[in-house]
């Protein structure tokens, strides 16, 4: 019998692996992954706009508008060489020649930046009616990739019935909405004074690095409110359970 046991327990990584939950949540969590991109997907989203910015300074907004696109179509032809992320490079070329046609469009250099600035009023929406709900997105989407267990003893009940945890999230989520308003607020702002050389910047600076301090922000308060479920959870596992018939 202690073979077999054995046995058992060297097999259940390889079915917990098979659970196709647990695929699922695994795919879902690589695809976001990639869709950030690092600090390298970093450095290319932020090349077309300073290019436009600098050829519309020189050479005008037809030049810029072509640079810009030949620059992103370069630097996604780069990124498939090196078999990087498909789904990011693609939507990086998108967002840039959808923003090019609107500044053509319009026929001002600033309009490059008007798809940047509905995207970020458009992405805060979810985060603040998810709020007063009490039911905030962070914490679906947290739970979704790294479910919360339950205490010992505790009846079994959903996140956003464990108090502490649905504060975490709340705030997590607010620090979310008040960067896509902040974000799409102050572009706005530029874009209604004409500073297209601002813009470009508030477009750097508020992108990535201010993502990366609200995600470190908002992990270490959802880190807080976890760690007792965690701790409880991992002192469950590494605890022998008690024989059968020792109370007898």
């Amino acid at each position: 019998m202690p073979q077999l046991n054995d046995e058992q327990d060297l097999n259940a990584p390889d079915a917990a692996s098979k659970d196709p939950k647990l695929d699922l949540r695994e795919t879902y969590r690589q695809q976001l992954i990639d869709s950030i991109g690092g600090w390298q997907g970093t450095v290319i989203a932020a090349i077309a706009p300073i290019v436009f910015v600098i050829v519309n300074a020189t050479a005008g907004l037809r030049a810029a508008i072509i640079s810009a696109i030949a620059t992103s179509a370069v630097l996604t032809g780069y990124r498939l060489i090196r078999k990087q992320s498909v789904q990011q490079s693609l939507s990086g070329l998108l967002g840039v020649v959808v923003a090019a046609l609107i500044a053509a469009r319009t026929g001002q250099a600033r309009g490059y930046f008007l798809l940047g600035i509905w995207q970020s009023f458009i992405y805060a929406v979810p985060f603040v009616l998810s709020i007063p709900v009490r039911r905030p997105l962070v914490g679906w989407l947290w739970e979704f990739l790294d479910p919360t267990p339950q205490l010992p003893g505790e009846p079994e009940s959903p996140w956003y019935r464990r108090s502490g945890l649905l504060r975490a999230y709340m705030i997590s989520t607010a620090f979310a909405a008040a960067l896509f308003l902040a974000r799409g607020s102050v572009q706005a702002a530029l874009y209604h004074d004409k500073a297209t050389g601002w813009l470009a910047f508030a477009r750097i600076a508020m992108g990535y690095p201010l993502f990366i301090i609200v995600v470190g922000a908002s992990y270490l308060v959802v880190r807080r409110a976890r760690a007792p479920y965690l701790a409880a959870a991992e002192q469950s596992s590494t605890d022998p359970a008690a024989p059968e018939g020792e109370s007898a």
